[in-house]
């Protein structure tokens, strides 16, 4: 699993190099959370276990979300 930010979110890439879902920061709960691409994206345990990681890093502050600077 990949995760590639755009813009102020990381897009999670499958290995196959399908994007799967986006991880968001929502500001109004002050958390992080996974959105998938649609409704039909079927996740493998890795690549759940994967993302949980991700999340709970980037809660602890392990990981970052690159912010982009427009100006």
């Amino acid at each position: 699993m990949l995760f590639l930010p755009v813009q102020q979110e990381l897009n999670c890439v499958s290995d196959n190099g399908n994007i799967v879902g986006s991880i968001i920061f929502e500001g109004n709960q002050d958390r992080y959370v996974f959105y998938p691409e649609n409704e039909s994206v079927v996740l493998s345990n890795l690549e759940v276990a994967c993302i949980a990681e991700r999340l709970s890093g980037l809660h602890s502050g392990k990981y970052v979300i690159p912010m982009q600077d427009d100006d």
